[in-house]
C-alpha cells in the first residue's frame, strides 16, 4: 500500500512546507487539487456532498496544478505528485500534453496525472468549450496526450479532434500515468478501458466494494485486467493498519489520507498539519511496510 498526503484549499504559503514534511515522514505522494474559478451566479450542484451545495468553494485558495506540482516537486527528491484531478475536457489537449510531460521530465518521473470532467457548465462556458459531448472529447483528449507523451510523431484523426503528425520534446523516460477519476458507469469505463487507475472521491464502504467489483469486470471485458492499474480510494479504513489490510485484499494501491474536513473553513496551524502527517506515518505507515 502506498500512502498519499491530502490537503487543499489551505494557505498556499504551507503546500511546499507540507510536501517536504510527507517526503521526511515517509509518505509517498501529495495530492493536488483543480479549480478554475467559482461563478458569481449559478444553479450547478456539487456531486459529492450531499445537498449539491458547493458554496465552501467560493474564495477558496487553488494554485493552478500546473504550476504548483513542479513548484513541490523543486523542493522535494523522492516524493510523488497527483492531480486529483485536473479538469481535463476543457482544456487543449496539445497543450495539456506538453504541460505533463514537462512536469513529468522535471520531476523525474513523480507524476501521476489524475483527471476528469468538470461537473460545472461555467468553467466550459468560460473556456469556450462545448458542454455537449464533453464524455467522448475527454476520451480523444486521453488517447493524444498519451500518443505525445511518447515523443514519437503522433497524429489523430476522431469525431472531436484532427491532428497533423507533431512530436514534442522532452518526455518522460516513463509512461505518464493517467488516472482517471469520477463514480459514474462511463468514468468506470474510461478508467478501466483507457486509464493506468481509477481515483475515488470517497462514499461509504458498500459504495467502494461495488465500483471496485465493476471496475474488474469492466477491465476483463476489455482483456486489461493482467495489466498495472493503480487503485487511489479515500476511505476511513486507511486510518488504521488492520483497515489498511482490508483496503489491500480488496485491491487498492494508494490510500489517500487526510486530517480536516475540507468543506470548511481551514483553522489548522502549518505545526499542527504536520504533526498530523507525523503522527500517522509513525502509527499506520511504520505498521504495515
Amino acid at each position: 500500500m502506498r500512502f498519499t498526503y491530502a490537503e487543499s484549499m489551505c494557505d498556499p504559503a504551507q503546500y511546499a512546507p507540507l510536501a517536504r514534511a510527507a517526503e521526511a515522514a515517509g509518505w509517498d505522494s501529495f495530492t493536488i487539487p483543480d479549480s478554475l474559478c467559482y461563478p458569481e451566479h449559478s444553479d450547478s450542484k456539487y456531486p459529492y456532498t450531499p445537498d449539491g451545495n458547493r458554496e465552501f468553494l467560493e474564495g477558496k485558495p487553488f494554485i493552478e496544478p500546473f504550476v504548483l506540482v513542479p513548484t513541490l516537486a523543486a523542493v522535494t527528491e523522492r516524493i510523488r505528485f497527483t492531480t486529483f484531478v485536473v479538469k481535463l475536457a476543457v482544456r487543449n489537449p496539445v497543450l495539456v500534453a506538453k504541460q505533463a510531460t514537462s512536469i513529468a521530465v522535471l520531476s523525474g518521473n513523480r507524476f501521476g496525472f489524475g483527471v476528469g470532467l468538470s461537473p460545472w457548465p461555467e468553467d466550459f462556458e468560460v473556456c469556450e468549450q462545448p458542454w455537449k459531448a464533453r464524455g467522448a472529447r475527454m476520451d480523444e483528449m486521453i488517447a493524444i496526450i498519451r500518443g505525445l507523451s511518447t515523443g514519437e510523431y503522433f497524429s489523430f484523426k476522431g469525431e472531436h479532434y484532427d491532428l497533423r503528425s507533431i512530436k514534442i520534446a522532452p518526455t518522460p523516460t516513463e509512461p505518464l500515468p493517467i488516472l482517471i477519476g469520477g463514480h459514474s458507469d462511463r468514468a468506470l469505463r474510461r478508467a478501466a478501458v483507457l486509464g493506468d487507475g481509477w481515483m475515488h472521491a470517497g462514499g461509504d464502504k458498500a459504495e467502494l466494494s461495488s465500483y471496485l467489483d465493476r471496475l474488474g469486470a469492466l477491465r476483463r471485458e476489455a482483456g486489461r485486467e493482467k495489466e498495472p492499474f493503480e487503485v487511489h480510494v479515500i476511505s476511513m479504513d486507511a486510518y488504521t493498519p488492520d483497515g489498511v489490510k482490508r483496503l489491500e485484499d480488496l485491491g487498492v494501491t494508494d490510500a489517500i489520507v487526510g486530517f480536516r474536513n475540507a468543506y470548511v473553513p481551514d483553522t489548522q496551524t502549518l505545526e499542527h498539519k504536520i504533526s498530523a502527517l507525523e503522527n500517522f506515518a509513525d502509527t499506520v505507515i511504520a505498521k504495515v511496510r
